[in-house]
């Protein structure tokens, strides 16, 4: 059995991403696997500061809830980061929780080219909500998501679900009129196969 942490870092409580949550986390559930939500609305976690008081084994001098959720971070064989899509990336509340994976590095006297550090080893996967759906409206989100993730962090991508034209920005929900609940659900059922 696989342990699956979602972090949810935007949106409203029954909001199109909240609502992919729901069927994602339906699907895991389904095959057996542990799954948690984090809302990082209910549970803030600001920004890095840069400070370097973390490095290598030390907590976050930081009093939000990242220490916390740290642990479970550590724990976790999957990430999963679930955002609406915010000026065409990802939220600030995602972007400031990875930049607090700092404090959870390893020194590596050998870092791949690009790398400073060394992080755990997990899975990582992105569910992602948007009211557009042009050719490129995910784009810079997945760009990021690639680099600063994958590439960067070493983390290994189990995919995405990409959920565009799910209604305006100043209406009702309405992903439930797309396929991708659907879809959701099946990646969670198959993220570990």
């Amino acid at each position: 059995m696989k342990d699956i942490l979602v972090i949810q870092g935007g949106g409203r409580p029954k909001g199109n991403t909240a609502q992919l949550i729901d069927s994602f986390v339906e699907g895991v559930k389904d095959t057996g696997h542990s799954v948690e939500v984090i809302s990082l609305i209910k549970n803030e976690v600001k920004g890095c500061l840069g400070c370097n008081a973390c490095r290598y084994g030390k907590p976050c001098i930081q009093k939000d809830a990242f220490n916390d959720i740290a642990s479970r971070v550590k724990h976790a064989d999957c990430i999963v980061f679930a955002s609406p899509l915010y000026f065409w990336t990802l939220s600030a509340r995602i972007k400031a929780f990875i930049e607090r994976f700092y404090c959870i590095a390893e020194e590596d006297p050998n870092p791949l080219l690009g790398r400073y550090e060394k992080y755990p080893i997990k899975d990582c996967a992105l569910l992602m909500t948007s009211a557009d759906n042009f050719f490129w409206t995910f784009e810079q989100a997945v760009s990021y998501y690639q680099f600063a993730l994958v590439n960067y962090i070493g983390f290994h991508d189990k995919g995405m679900v990409l959920a565009g034209g799910c209604g305006d920005t100043n209406g009702k929900p309405q992903i439930d009129k797309t396929d991708y609940l659907q879809k959701a659900y099946k990646f969670g059922k198959q993220i570990y196969t």
